[in-house]
């Protein structure tokens, strides 16, 4: 399953790029301008991990922190707190809050995509799992590499994170539009056809002519990869 992400973060572009870095790594993003908007989201979804600016309108992040942290449904969901304050003094005030993680801006987006990792890590282990498997086909997230039956096969850039993010969440289905956030991110505008184009370049390439196809068209709707 995917893992599901909530960013809390005021200063638009960044949490862009945010989202789009996370996104790039095929985690499901969901983006919040305000405190106030963020609490309201995990109020009616948990997600696997929080992003939390310290300071953002309508309410700070230190005080949605201590407010999540009483509340049970919460109270051990992972939460890495971003900041323009370094002194010690403002680290210790947040840890003490009770978030798992700190990081003071500016900070490199290698490292944010690292801690992400790692906290998602020792919360869900088994969603960075090397393999991907649905039915006979494996995804190596290690090596980059995709076998259908055992028998490697080549699949282009696009279509290797494109076939990742659908065997992430075998059965569900997405809109073209999700596919086009999710796997294309914020580069220049794309119309939803080019989704279908490689969805048509990756069934070649892993069907062989020789396989059943994996991947299903819900008609009006979008694509899934495996069973429902």
């Amino acid at each position: 399953m995917t893992s599901h992400i909530l960013v809390a973060e005021d200063d638009e572009p960044l949490g862009l790029l945010l989202r789009y870095n996370l996104q790039s790594e095929g985690y499901r993003v969901d983006l919040a301008t305000r405190g106030d908007d963020a609490e309201m989201s995990l109020m009616e979804t948990v997600p696997d991990l929080l992003v939390l600016d310290w300071m953002m309108p309508g309410v700070s992040g230190i005080e949605l922190c201590r407010r999540l942290r009483a509340r049970p449904e919460t109270s051990r969901l992972p939460i890495i707190m971003l900041t323009a304050r370094g002194e010690e003094d403002d680290r210790v005030h947040g840890l003490s809050t009770g978030v798992d993680d700190y990081l003071v801006k500016p900070f490199s987006m290698s490292e944010f995509v690292a801690r992400v990792r790692g906290l998602i890590r020792r919360a869900r282990p088994a969603s960075l799992s090397n393999a991907l498997v649905v039915d006979d086909l494996t995804l190596d997230r290690q090596e980059h590499r995709v076998f259908r039956k055992g028998r490697p096969v080549h699949v282009g850039p696009r279509e290797y994170r494109l076939l990742e993010f659908l065997m992430l969440s075998p059965g569900r289905v997405f809109s073209r539009g999700q596919l086009l956030d999710s796997v294309w991110g914020g580069e220049i505008y794309l119309e939803e056809r080019t989704v279908d184009v490689h969805i048509g370049r990756l069934r070649k390439s892993i069907n062989g002519g020789q396989y059943p196809d994996l991947i299903r068209t819900v008609r009006g709707t979008g694509y899934s990869i495996g069973n429902d």
